[in-house]
């Protein structure tokens, strides 16, 4: 071929990759293991630049892996329950099982049209009974070791998804998925105990090195951990009493009011006989329950006819107030306000004309005259207007309070956390039903493990609102596996963040008829090199921390962390278009003019082009992964993803830099066909070679070294530009006929073909054919870089007479100082300034500079 036909030629040998199961792994103890894993996708029906550039990180690094000698496992499957199935259904009357594994089917073409390096033979769903009766059966053990619990509880509630979200899937007061505005249920839900691994997920962060610093920062942040104190107040009308928890007990010389939960069991026993108390309440209950949610909201206290008697001050009582911001899920459900230092009492207690008194004072001011205006002030200070406290730092005021708090019996130094304990009950019916049943007689009964999996029926539909397990007319109705009294089904599944907690551990063994096979898991994991999007940080790696934990606390693995490294991809970018009615306009729908333009194809209305964003369906601005392979090849799509920014940065997609990679693509392709020479195949090293084939083979080895690192790296982007020099080197190369020439030129084709396999497989698989090489290129080694031929073999050195650059040699490098005296005044530029004159003396600096003195 004078034209690298990508077409034909990567359709060939993904065939020849799934005849010879090239990417099938085994437990092969002899060889060390690594386990690379990107973030699985849901099946939506198409693969996005997302998942192309997601994946392509991740291949390359498997690929570098195998040719480093490590038994790579790299596998792939569908995280595929969830609400858009239902939604899909609800919309085209089809079965979500009928949808979902028809988008699989689509994926999965489109995905080995990229031509991954995946073992597909360890392919999962996570909808097929044959996984979820797995977690069925694990959440059985996990209740049986007091890691699953069920109560009635406020919980968020979607009203158009109609179903229960967790704190985490609450996105500024919405759901994550449908956008709605969450509401407050109370609702009898199932849960996993995240809580008491709290300490254990915090402190085990800082022994994971490889994971980004924001990654951890976020994780640390949601679990929240702070020292602080449980302050109790007592009422002064009554013997009501309100127990607080503070992290600023440093500051409650500062307090003007209490404000409770509008759940505090205090608001509700009052709320019995006043009604509009009871009105208040249940406006709060239609914020939600995210932290967002109450930020965003306006602040709103309802005041109670009681007061608290300030544990330090006599005749200070703090009214109370039950407040919109204040949950019962955090703390205690109460706090005390000081608004001088916390901008939400500050804006409640200047709706409510409250004290507001500075207590920490910053440097340099004075008590007495520092006042707070309309900000908050919480920078640090030294304390002030507090009797006994005036003078103290913070941290040793904080240990005076708690101490006098301890030793008066009104109050106790207390660790809390943000962090709440994980509901994992969803009203919906695509999911892992949850495996319980009810029984009058016997209570809560799971269902026996003989009896696993619970299946989904399929003969349901979506004509009533709720979830149609709920309205099936015999699926939920058993008899009690304990008495077989008639009972019934749980009709709630399982949150779908359980079913990605821990699907990378049945990768390790997923034809096991356990959940996990210890031998074969214990060999894979921990994984070693995880891939995935950062907006992942808290829901799905948070859970997956916490799920691995939970399956050794049952004795079902030996490992705690699942994850030893990870890497965090940035978002693929693209332009967006309007049309003259501010209508988002598709990419395939417009025309480039010559002045770079953009009009509408079918009419030739102008276009406005805006900012750069990330590819979302809602903005039109998506370029379809099929189209691009179409016209260019997945190598050349490959390659761009790779190579035109940081990994961890975002990345603009543009139609000239994917014309770009596919002319470099082309290149290579006709570098390498041009400049073989085959009497050079199985040619033995000469011992001889000129300056140009010494200088080649110096490009060959620093490119094998510095492609290597920067992989491991991720530095992807820096491996293309070394890419780019290497093939520049190659094709100015003019071999003069010798055999040092002919090996070197060889050795440079061989070797780039070798170190670009990992970026664009096709391509050096064709070119690793054409040059000789012996089986496939996807089981060949990486090249062994050689220190001593990756040294500079000539220096040049500059000749200076009086000081002033007379003459430039090009000389060897590290040569004997006589001989290099020598050569620089036998030089005819350096003879015509020193002529006749008596030279005093020559000052040699090795490998630069010769200056003669006269």
């Amino acid at each position: 071929m004078t034209r690298y036909n990508a077409g034909a030629t990567e359709a060939k040998w993904q065939q020849i990759w799934a005849e010879k199961d090239t990417f099938k792994v085994g437990e092969d103890r002899s060889k060390p293991k690594y386990y690379v894993l990107e973030m699985f996708p849901y099946p939506s029906g198409k693969i996005h630049m997302g998942h192309v550039r997601n994946y392509t990180q991740g291949d390359v690094v498997a690929r570098y892996k195998r040719a480093k000698g490590f038994n790579v496992l790299h596998p792939m499957g569908w995280d595929a329950f969830g609400m858009p199935a239902e939604n899909a259904a609800m919309e085209h009357n089809v079965h979500p099982a009928k949808w979902t594994y028809e988008n699989i089917d689509h994926m999965k073409n489109q995905l080995k049209r990229i031509g991954f390096s995946f073992d597909w033979s360890r392919e999962l769903a996570t909808c097929d009974p044959e996984y979820y009766g797995k977690e069925q059966a694990m959440f059985i053990d996990f209740m049986e070791a007091g890691i699953v619990y069920r109560k009635e509880s406020w919980v968020n509630w979607d009203p158009v998804d109609n179903t229960v979200l967790a704190n985490e899937q609450v996105i500024d007061g919405k759901g994550w998925r449908s956008g709605a505005v969450v509401e407050r249920r109370k609702l009898n839900q199932w849960f996993l105990k995240i809580t008491d691994a709290a300490d254990d997920l915090d402190a085990e962060l800082d022994n994971l090195p490889r994971w980004p610093e924001k990654v951890r920062t976020m994780q640390k942040n949601w679990i929240g951990k702070s020292k602080g104190m449980l302050l109790t107040f007592s009422a002064s009308e009554n013997d009501e009493k309100v127990t607080v928890y503070t992290t600023r007990p440093d500051t409650i010389f500062g307090a003007s009011f209490v404000a409770i939960a509008a759940d505090h069991p205090l608001s509700l026993k009052i709320a019995e006989e006043n009604s509009e108390l009871a009105d208040f309440i249940e406006e709060c209950r239609k914020l939600g329950t995210s932290e967002e949610a109450l930020e965003k909201a306006e602040k709103k206290g309802f005041k109670l006819d009681l007061h608290m008697q300030h544990p330090f001050i006599d005749d200070c009582k703090l009214p109370v107030y039950v407040a919109n911001f204040v949950l019962m899920e955090y703390g205690t459900g109460a706090v005390f306000g000081c608004p001088a230092h916390d901008q939400r009492d500050l804006d409640f207690a200047r709706k409510y004309d409250l004290n507001v008194q500075a207590v920490v004072i910053p440097d340099g001011e004075d008590p007495s005259t520092f006042a707070i205006e309309n900000v908050a002030y919480t920078d640090a200070g030294t304390i002030g207007n507090s009797d006994f406290l005036d003078g103290m730092a913070v941290e040793d005021a904080k240990a005076k309070v708690i101490a006098l708090g301890e030793g008066g019996g009104f109050g106790e130094a207390k660790i809390n956390y943000r962090l709440r304990d994980w509901g994992v009950s969803r009203q919906r019916y695509w999911g892992a039903p949850i495996p319980m049943i009810y029984c009058d007689d016997c209570g809560v009964v799971p269902v026996p493990k003989a009896d696993l999996p619970v299946v989904l029926p399929e003969d349901i539909t979506f004509d009533k609102p709720g979830n149609p397990l709920d309205h099936h007319p015999t699926w939920k109705h058993v008899n009690c596996p304990n008495c077989s009294k008639p009972a019934v089904r749980e009709t709630d599944t399982f949150d779908t963040f359980i079913d990605s907690s821990w699907y990378f551990a049945r990768f390790a063994s997923p034809h096991s008829d356990a959940p996990y096979d210890k031998e074969a898991g214990d060999y894979w994991l921990p994984v070693d090199q995880y891939v995935g999007g950062v907006e992942h940080a808290i829901l799905h790696l948070l859970y997956s921390r916490f799920y691995t934990r939970a399956m050794k606390e049952v004795g079902l693995c030996d490992v705690k962390e699942p994850f030893d490294g990870l890497f965090t991809q940035g978002m693929v970018c693209h332009e967006t278009y309007q049309d003259k009615n501010g209508d988002w306009v598709n990419p395939e729908d417009l025309t480039k003019q010559s002045d770079g333009s953009y009009v509408l194809t079918k009419t030739g209305e102008e276009i406005t082009v805006g900012r750069s964003v990330k590819m979302s369906k809602s903005k039109k601005n998506v370029v379809d992964p099929t189209a691009i392979i179409d016209t260019y090849g997945a190598d050349t799509a490959r390659w761009f993803m790779l190579s035109d920014s940081p990994p961890e940065r975002d990345l603009e997609w543009t139609e000239e830099g994917v014309e770009g990679a596919w002319r470099f693509t082309q290149r290579l392709w006709r570098t390498v066909t041009t400049s073989l020479d085959e009497s050079a195949i199985g040619m033995e090293e000469p011992k001889e070679f000129g300056k140009a084939a010494k200088d080649l083979r110096r490009m060959t080895h620093l490119s094998i070294e510095q492609i290597g690192k920067d992989i491991e790296n991720f530095h992807f982007n820096a491996s293309v530009a070394q890419c780019y020099k290497f093939a520049n080197a190659i094709a100015a190369f003019k071999p003069d006929g010798s055999d040092g020439d002919k090996y070197a030129l060889y050795e440079a084709i061989e070797t780039i073909i070798l170190i670009t396999a990992p970026m664009m497989p096709h391509l050096s698989e064709e070119m690793w054919t054409l040059i000789g090489g012996e089986g496939l290129i996807s089981d060949a080694a990486w090249p062994v870089a050689r220190p001593e031929l990756m040294q500079e073999s000539s220096v040049t050195v500059v000749v200076q007479v009086q000081g002033k650059l007379r003459d430039k040699l090009e000389v060897a490098k590290d040569m004997d100082k006589t001989e290099l005296e020598a050569l620089a005044l036998a030089s005819e530029k350096v003879q015509q300034f020193v002529g006749d004159k008596e030279i005093r003396k020559i000052i040699v600096v090795p490998n630069k500079i010769v200056n003669i003195v006269v």
